[in-house]
């Protein structure tokens, strides 16, 4: 093991850089705003390059477009480099963001002496802490182990920002938050996430029957790569499984939503199940996987009254990600119970209760830990909750940062500006009641263009500080759309 040395006491974090975990696009954002104020920061990253996870599904095609991916501290980085910036109203592809975004900042002369590639963070303690001592915690530095091509490394910092996401850990199949039985055993033909179904992968699933398991946009895209790849390639069979019985969610807020191109993924999908080009099983929860004497695999429900799913060549698991907590085993973090984000931030994100992808603006103070100058932003904040947006990552980051500078009037300005998904809420069990009011009500009434119209209209009119259709107004926030409160009688009320 080699340790990192410094002249400072080792009980002192004076001169000590802050750490970031994770060179990705919200990862790096932080280390642009500690370079701008003058704060020293060393980024571990665990890939070869940056932003390793997107470079994973580089293949997709982002549905924000520039304006929302690009950090306004990053961008000024790149701009006193004479960086050539793309068209703020293009859609990029995730490989596009590191080959014109993250790869030109990582190499600015004011990044590039501060990231360590190949360095994984395995772990985050206090120096001379464990998790139960408490006299004299606060003021000691933390102490990171990483693992390098050279060994084990350790590493002292005066703050830590953990912006490692959480794509690297895929939600298992099972129904039950575990892996389906016999998932581990075929394994081989199991792709987690976005393959290139069209591109690299195209032979591993054409002519084939393909199985897509989840709800989510990346669910979304799987399919619809394999439509198009089944209008290329005969013979090639799609089965769509979800766990719960209602699509409206996914299929979205259409025209009404503030990203077309993310309203046109839910449009897209629904043509192709009003075509008949699915064959989709609704409430169908994964409890085993079997592999056949014919070498296919026999997908079987937990209900067994429903049937099974014969004759399956290959799996596409879209399940979502969870993070790896393991790394700050040792700090004293408060998470919510189920959504393992911080406990002032889950009310805000949580997918039982909204389906906006947008949320009230939040920053600094609702990513606080019991650990002070320990945080974790981007994706990894949300925990479990699938609705994060790159945008919300660069405020977390811009305002985290003004919090360990001592600046607390820019850290708690927080502004979140986010486009409207057209669906306020994912209870649509209540939004069917909503729909028996009157016309004046929230919600209530005939659809205008979408099930979700009238919703994404009374959350625009609340967004201005006006009353929205039929309910009480809110007070105006600093967020484009901000998530109601469910009212009994109404689903955006």
């Amino acid at each position: 093991m080699r340790t990192t040395m410094q002249s400072h006491d080792n009980n002192s974090t004076s001169g000590l850089p802050v750490a970031v975990i994770g060179a990705g696009p919200v990862g790096l954002a932080a280390a642009a705003h500690l370079v701008r104020r003058g704060i020293a920061v060393q980024v571990f990253e665990a890939g070869d390059d940056v932003a390793a996870h997107l470079q994973g599904y580089g293949h997709v095609r982002l549905f924000s477009p520039w304006r929302y991916n690009i950090d306004h501290a990053a961008r000024a980085l790149l701009d006193a480099e004479g960086w050539s910036a793309p068209d703020d109203e293009q859609l990029p592809t995730a490989g596009e963001v590191v080959q014109h975004y993250l790869g030109p900042l990582s190499r600015t002369a004011a990044l590039a002496p501060h990231i360590r590639f190949r360095a994984r963070v395995n772990a985050v303690t206090r120096a001379g802490f464990d998790k139960s001592k408490t006299a004299g915690r606060d003021a000691a530095p933390f102490l990171l182990r990483v693992s390098t091509p050279d060994g084990i490394e350790e590493h002292r910092a005066r703050a830590v920002i953990d912006a490692s996401g959480t794509w690297s850990q895929p939600n298992p199949i099972g129904l039950h938050g575990l892996p389906a039985l016999g998932e581990s055993e075929n394994a081989g033909h199991i792709a987690y996430g976005m393959p290139d179904i069209l591109g690299a992968a195209r032979s591993r699933y054409a002519g084939r029957t393909v199985l897509v398991v989840g709800a989510g946009h990346s669910a979304a895209g799987n399919l619809l790569a394999l439509a198009t790849l089944a209008g290329q390639a005969p013979g090639t069979r799609i089965v769509w499984a979800v766990r719960g019985t209602d699509l409206r969610r996914l299929f979205g807020g259409g025209a009404n939503d503030g990203l077309p191109a993310r309203g046109q993924i839910g449009t897209r999908l629904r043509a192709l199940v009003e075509a008949g080009q699915l064959d989709v099983r609704l409430g169908f929860g994964i409890r085993d996987i079997v592999r056949t004497p014919q070498g296919l695999l026999r997908i079987a429900a937990e209900d067994r009254s429903l049937p099974a799913i014969d004759g399956i060549d290959e799996i596409v698991a879209a399940t979502g990600a969870r993070p790896d907590l393991r790394i700050a085993s040792e700090l004293r973090l408060r998470l919510d119970p189920w959504l393992e984000s911080t406990d002032a931030l889950a009310p805000l994100i949580d997918p039982n209760e909204h389906s906006c992808g947008t949320v009230r603006p939040h920053g600094h103070r609702e990513l606080t830990q019991p650990e002070p100058g320990f945080y974790a932003i981007g994706a990894k904040s949300y925990g479990r909750a699938p609705n994060f947006l790159m945008a919300t990552g660069y405020e977390q980051a811009r305002s985290v940062v003004a919090a360990l500078a001592g600046d607390m009037a820019a850290a708690d300005d927080v502004q979140l500006e986010l486009p409207e998904t057209g669906v306020c809420s994912v209870d649509f069990a209540r939004q069917d009641a909503a729909a028996a009011v009157t016309a004046s009500g929230c919600c209530g009434g005939p659809a205008k263009a979408d099930a979700s119209a009238c919703c994404a209209l009374d959350e625009t009119k609340k967004a201005e500080g006006k009353t929205g259709c039929g309910c009480k107004a809110t007070a105006p926030v600093k967020a484009a759309a901000p998530v109601a409160e469910a009212a009994p009688q109404a689903c955006c009320g």
